[in-house]
């Protein structure tokens, strides 16, 4: 992956030539799109989300540093702050309306591929309800590395913290998660599928899939 992403100078390049950037868009929109599907669940959002993250690489591009880690989890941190920043947005309206002004209309075609991807990555966002509870420095990196599936090192780096306290903010993440699955084991009464998948996200038990990865070891 790093050598295919390094060829012709990467995003500082891109962003000097059209062309080169549209090849640095079409190299990273699935992935950058399924970040973004993981954490919003509105195609028009979506959409939004994943131009204005492209648009940000243009004022970014320069702070790439390839020994740091690969263009995808440079652009997981820049993603991380344009969603975030979308999110402060959102509280400050007062009406749910006005998310939607001023955005261009999608075709059909690209609200069903949209929709699509949103299905897609439901788990994901479960994963991230389930890390609702940590703090938010704990909760950025598990979300990075058991979510998004960065290395400790790319997590870092897209976070702009050093690899030790990204490891220490993981190992204190996966011991809440635990923790929190031993207290709640004994008080869950069996219970019918169908009620288990209507709970509200984050309100029972941490995602199974994500205590596994919670239990298991971290790419360096």
């Amino acid at each position: 992956m790093d050598g295919a992403e390094r060829l012709r100078g990467g995003p500082a390049a891109a962003v000097r030539d059209p062309r080169l950037f549209e090849e640095f868009y079409r190299r990273h929109v699935d992935a950058v799109m399924r970040f973004v599907a993981r954490r919003v669940d509105d195609p028009h959002t979506a959409a939004d989300l994943t131009a204005e993250i492209f648009l940000a690489v243009l004022d970014s591009a320069h702070s790439y540093r390839p020994r740091l880690g690969s263009e995808t989890a440079w652009l997981y941190g820049i993603a991380r702050n344009v969603v975030s920043s979308e999110r402060r947005r959102v509280a400050r309206e007062a009406e749910r309306d006005l998310r939607f002004s001023g955005r261009r209309l999608l075709e059909a075609d690209d609200i069903a591929r949209i929709e699509d991807r949103l299905d897609a990555e439901s788990p994901g966002r479960r994963a991230l309800a389930a890390l609702a509870s940590l703090p938010e420095g704990e909760q950025a990196v598990m979300e990075l590395i058991a979510v998004d599936q960065l290395t400790v090192t790319e997590a870092a780096a897209a976070l702009g913290i050093r690899q030790v306290t990204a490891r220490v903010r993981l190992h204190r993440a996966r011991r809440a998660l635990r923790e929190k699955a031993d207290v709640k084991a004994p008080e869950t009464e069996p219970a019918a599928p169908q009620a288990r998948s209507t709970s509200p996200a984050g309100a029972g038990t941490p995602d199974p899939s994500l205590l596994q990865v919670a239990r298991g070891g971290a790419r360096a």
